[in-house]
């Protein structure tokens, strides 16, 4: 499994489409048991993300990586921003200066944005957050590769994972964010943030 700069700009757009396209069903996620802005929030920021599409550096994947993560940090408003941001900044710092990107590059990649993620929200599995799908999936991508799953089998176990774990955050009570403020009534619905991991790692996927 190697990545090429052509493939990380074809899955970034795929996500970037992704979230615009589902601005709704994301916020009408988060208004179950959060503050409904989840949608709207980072639809602004990919949406910027795809207007600034062809002035992003390119000198290699992480470079991109990284150009991306500062829109999206500036442009997305509450913590979706700083979280999602780290993502695509601890992503892009790690695989920073090679030509192509192997499947192992991008376990160690995905592991260092959910590193990120933890310090930056101060949030851990089991709080349910984006955090529980990520983690999971990178597992899941990580053994794929090692029983030698080609990169659409890896992707799609990946993403397998995510759907999987997104779903399991329903029987969790939120422990970080507005949610959090619900309590146990935060139980019986799915986290919009693990979904929204799910739903674009699915369409990454498809593509």
């Amino acid at each position: 499994m190697k990545s090429t700069q052509a493939d990380v700009d074809a899955a970034v757009r795929t996500i970037a489409q992704t979230v615009v396209d589902n601005e709704k069903a994301f916020s009408d996620l988060d208004a179950v048991a959060g503050d409904g802005d989840f949608g709207f929030s980072m639809a602004r920021g990919f949406e910027k993300v795809l207007a600034g599409w062809d002035d992003f550096d390119r000198s290699d994947p992480g470079t991109f990586l990284t150009k991306v993560a500062l829109v999206i940090t500036s442009r997305i408003g509450g913590t979706s921003g700083p979280i999602w941001g780290t993502l695509f900044l601890r992503a892009g710092t790690t695989v920073k200066g090679s030509e192509t990107v192997t499947g192992e590059q991008w376990v160690a990649a995905l592991r260092a944005g959910v590193e990120g993620i933890k310090t930056r929200g101060g949030a851990d599995l089991g709080d349910k957050t984006l955090l529980d799908a990520l983690a999971p999936a990178t597992d899941a991508l990580e053994k794929a590769l090692a029983e030698g799953a080609d990169g659409p089998a890896a992707v799609r176990a990946f993403a397998d994972e995510a759907r999987r774990a997104a779903d399991a955050t329903s029987t969790m009570q939120a422990r970080r964010g507005r949610a959090s403020y619900s309590g146990e009534r935060s139980i019986g619905s799915v986290d919009a943030g693990a979904t929204a991991v799910a739903v674009l790692a699915e369409a990454v996927a498809s593509r």
